[in-house]
Order: C-alpha cells, then sequence, then structure tokens
C-alpha cells in the first residue's frame, strides 16, 4: 500500500487478535510509542476476546453476573442494538454460541455440531451502562461485527496523538486513515489474486468482509445469520467507508442482510457488496472505482 508522501513510510508489522498489522508513519515509531500501542491492544483483547479464558467475556460465559463495564462497553454494544433493529436480528452480540457449536471455538476444535440460533432476547439478557456489564446467565459474548474496527480507532487515535504527518492502521484489511489518500483494492473473493475495485481513503476508514476468510470445512466461515445460527449463503464480500473504523465495521457485516444498505444511509457510510452468484452492488454516493463499470473496462 504505497504512501503518497514526500517522506518514506516506515511500517511496524506485528500479529495481534490473529491478525497481521502494519502501522505506517512518517517518521518510525520509538519503543515508547510501540509498547503503547501493545498495550491498547493487549488491553481491548483481555476484555473482549472469547477466545482468551481469562478474559471479561470468557468469565461472563459461564454463568453471567456482573461485571465493571469495559470502556468501549457503551459504545459498542449500542451499535449492536442498531445493527440488530437494522438487520431483524441478523447481528447479535451473543453469536458466540452460535459460533462455537459451528467448530469456531477457543480450542479451535472445527468441528461442526447443528447450527443453533442466538438468543433473540439479547438486548433483555445482556445490559450495559457505564459503570456494569450484566449478562443474566450463560452466554458467549462476540463482537466480531465490530470490535476489530472499534480497536483499529482505538490504535489509530493512539498514533495520532504520538507523530505528526501521515497515519495509516491497518489490521488484516480493516484499516484508518489520516492525510494522503491510500489506494486500497477491493480483494476477489472467489480469487485473491484479484480485485474487483480500488477505493481511494484519506481522513476516514475502510473495513472489509468475506466469506473466504476465516473459513473452515464445507461451507462454514465467519458470518453467521444470529436468526439460524447458519453460515450466509447469499453475499460473499462487503466492503464500507465511514469517518471511523467502527462504523465502517459494523456496515461491512450489516451488508451481508437485508436492512445493511438502510443503515448505512442512516449512517453516512458508503459500501460496495458482491453477492456470491458474482452481482456487485454499491450506494449512491460510493466513490470507489470498480472495474464492472464501463468506464473500468477497456474497449
Amino acid at each position: 500500500m504505497p504512501a503518497a508522501s514526500d517522506q518514506p513510510p516506515a511500517p511496524w508489522r506485528f500479529e495481534a487478535i490473529g491478525t497481521a498489522w502494519e502501522i505506517v508513519t512518517d517518521e518510525p515509531l520509538d519503543a515508547r510509542a510501540r509498547d503503547a500501542v501493545s498495550d491498547v491492544v493487549a488491553g481491548f483483547d483481555a476484555e473482549w476476546s472469547r477466545f482468551r479464558g481469562d478474559s471479561v467475556v470468557s468469565r461472563l460465559a459461564h454463568a453471567g453476573g456482573s461485571v465493571p463495564a469495559p470502556a468501549d462497553a457503551v459504545a459498542m454494544l449500542e451499535a449492536y442494538a442498531q445493527l440488530d433493529d437494522a438487520t431483524d436480528g441478523a447481528v447479535n452480540p451473543l453469536v458466540g454460541s452460535s459460533l462455537e457449536r459451528l467448530g469456531y471455538d477457543p480450542a479451535y476444535s472445527l468441528a461442526a455440531g447443528e447450527p443453533v440460533p442466538a438468543p433473540a432476547d439479547w438486548a433483555r439478557r445482556l445490559t450495559w451502562d457505564g459503570d456494569l456489564l450484566t449478562l443474566d446467565g450463560p452466554g458467549v459474548i462476540d463482537v466480531g461485527a465490530l470490535g476489530k474496527g472499534r480497536l483499529v480507532d482505538l490504535v489509530h487515535a493512539l498514533v495520532c496523538g504520538l507523530v505528526a504527518g501521515d497515519v495509516v492502521v491497518d489490521a488484516g484489511g480493516d484499516l484508518a486513515v489520516r492525510g494522503a489518500p491510500q489506494r486500497v483494492g477491493l480483494e476477489h473473493p472467489f480469487d485473491p489474486r484479484r480485485a474487483i475495485g480500488v477505493w481511494e481513503v484519506a481522513d476516514a476508514a475502510l473495513c472489509a468482509s468475506a466469506v473466504n476468510r476465516r473459513t473452515w470445512g464445507d461451507g462454514l466461515h465467519h458470518v453467521l445469520d444470529a436468526r439460524t445460527g447458519s453460515p450466509v449463503r447469499t453475499v460473499a464480500a462487503t466492503w464500507a467507508v465511514a469517518p471511523d473504523a467502527m462504523h465502517a465495521d459494523a456496515i461491512a457485516t450489516a451488508l451481508f442482510f437485508d436492512g445493511g444498505p438502510r443503515l448505512a444511509h442512516e449512517w453516512g457510510v458508503e459500501w460496495v457488496r458482491m453477492t456470491t452468484d458474482g452481482r456487485v452492488d454499491w450506494s449512491p454516493g460510493c466513490r470507489a472505482d470498480l472495474f464492472t463499470r464501463a468506464a473500468s473496462v477497456e474497449r
């Protein structure tokens, strides 16, 4: 991903929360800055990872109860409430048990059982305020619909406060940009060697989701319909651009379901979506250069 600045960028690459990160700044981040970033990532993981036995959500999973609310609880769970409403219950933060039933569990057993829906009454069972996060019994919280975007925002804000100039925080394709525009390829979900278009992003965030990521077994992937507990079959990939990564990530998830485009319009998020039969549609204000458009095809 080239940066259009006079100063050669200084990338810092590392692995965290199961994905590859790259942070590009005009000047290298020193050890103190890197430690600060690592602390933010580790803190978020310790609160929200259902793959860690000692995390906050894992402690709630067995019997529920109340714990001090993580700092991001209100922002993320209130966004979940809007996602749930827009998608008629297809996006649900208690979908973790459904993912585990299909084998996407902390041990990565990848042994699929029969699908189970997530609790439709999650908003009654899971409550939050500025002080407490409460679950009224066993349940597995999974914030995968928007959590990585939220963490990208936290890291991006931290780095922007530490250094001047252009900043790109890229967490496995979910990225936030300050400064010089970045041209981002939209990977074809059926052939990662190809792109279906390019989107130029400046002072904004782009997040993507696709059924060819986090896959295991025949037809099994991480995007589930919470109402059925089964993987989505009709949409193959989504991309969304928003002022911040949490909302871009949330819309990238919502676009797998009816109601996603409406919520994107309400939030002012632009998007592209590709269905499993190869069709591509996009929001009216989308500025991506899509190779499906006539102007992008050589004659």
